[in-house]
């Protein structure tokens, strides 16, 4: 049987637990129950929060009545206890191994802190942290103005870290700006100061490395923390407008060069075997020019030594000359001349298989016997006409 029906429930108790209360909406039996009335709840619940607040508790007559201080005691104690910890919480940092934190105390510079945990006190700290290892990078690109006027455009990619946390959040408000302002002038400055040709080919290591110093000596004067480890100069190029007749300046210099290289490399391999040739000229006159005085040094002291002999043996000497003449002639020869007694015919004997061997020769061989026994004669002739001579002077002189 349902709790809200007549007789239903013995013990007179409702799901809400209002005991002997009646309720305002019956009508029915003086004992019976109702539902719970919602104003009431709403006025209990009121009169709890305002006992929590520090407010006046209402009773069951409506009329309000202290709570007393407790309440309002308790909540300051939980809404500092609140603020403390949420002030804690934002007190207590950790810095990385790769970080730093520069702590301002009032606005000025109070310490540096490393890695580990640490705590500062807001609002009269102020904290900063930043990576100090990782490296960053920048890029620019615009147009500049070369030493011989020419306008190219010029990318680049600055590679920068912190090398000083308090230099970097201290001496300048926007340290990372005034690192692009100062790339710009330093750029346009060494852009400036070389030629086209050198920004589009081979300077361009050149141009970066004095990029980097001029960089580096502007922040070092602003003193912004930041040290500039890498400066980029990518491929430069010429605006748009201007790009096809910029191309074929380029192909018309590389034709150049090109025609240049090969120049050098034919010079390269002629003048080394010129020199090679003059050299071995040089070298063959020396030789000649040696082997002829040596000669001439050696016929001489042989004419010398001849002379002495001639002196002791003039017969005996002018037999030698001849016979030795006669011998080198003959050996050179392929006839055979036979000669008998005196009175008889002499007798030639040629060999027909050296002739046809040396067939070129043959006819030479008797007009040459002939005149190397007249050399020979003429050579003993000479000597004793030298002898004959020296020893006039000699007895002049004496």
């Amino acid at each position: 049987m349902a709790w809200n029906e007549p007789g239903g429930n013995s013990n007179n108790q409702d799901p809400w637990g209002g005991g002997g209360r009646r309720g305002n909406g019956g009508g029915g039996g003086g004992d019976r129950k109702g539902p719970p009335d919602l104003d009431e709840a709403f006025r209990k619940l009121q009169d709890n929060l305002n006992g929590l607040f520090g407010g006046k508790k209402r009773g069951s007559d409506g009329s309000g009545s202290n709570s007393g201080k407790g309440g309002g005691f308790g909540l300051l104690f939980v809404a500092l206890a609140v603020v403390g910890a949420f002030w804690l919480y934002n007190a207590i940092y950790v810095v990385d191994e790769q970080e730093q934190a520069v702590v301002l105390r009032f606005g000025k510079y109070h310490e540096t802190v490393g890695p580990g945990l640490n705590i500062y006190f807001p609002p009269i700290d102020r904290k900063f942290q930043e990576n100090v290892t990782r490296e960053r990078a920048y890029s620019k690109q615009g147009q500049m103005l070369t030493e011989d006027e020419n306008i190219i455009e010029v990318p680049l990619t600055v590679q920068y870290k912190i090398s000083n946390l308090q230099d970097f959040v201290l001496n300048v408000d926007m340290p990372e700006t005034s690192l692009q302002h100062a790339t710009d002038s330093a750029v346009r400055h060494v852009v400036g100061s070389t030629e086209m040709d050198q920004v589009l080919t081979e300077g361009r290591e050149q141009m970066a490395g004095d990029v980097r110093e001029r960089l580096q000596r502007f922040l070092d004067t602003y003193r912004t923390g930041i040290t500039v480890t890498q400066v980029n100069l990518q491929s430069a190029a010429a605006p748009r407008e201007v790009q096809e007749a910029f191309d074929d300046v380029i192909r018309a210099r590389e034709d150049e060069q090109r025609e240049k290289n090969q120049a050098e490399t034919y010079a390269n391999g002629v003048v080394p075997e010129a020199r090679g040739q003059a050299q071995r000229l040089i070298e063959d006159a020396s030789g000649y020019r040696d082997e002829v005085i040596s000669r001439a040094q050696g016929e001489a002291d042989r004419f010398t030594a001849l002379v002495a002999e001639y002196r002791k043996a003039p017969e005996v000497t002018r037999e030698r000359l001849y016979l030795d003449t006669m011998q080198q002639m003959m050996s050179n020869t392929s006839k055979v001349l036979v000669t008998g007694d005196k009175g008889q015919n002499n007798l030639l004997y040629l060999p027909l298989d050296k002739m046809i061997d040396s067939r070129g020769g043959s006819s030479n061989t008797s007009s040459g016997i002939g005149a190397a026994g007249a050399g020979a004669a003429d050579l003993g002739a000479r000597v004793g006409n030298n002898v004959g001579q020296s020893d006039v002077r000699t007895r002049e002189s004496r």
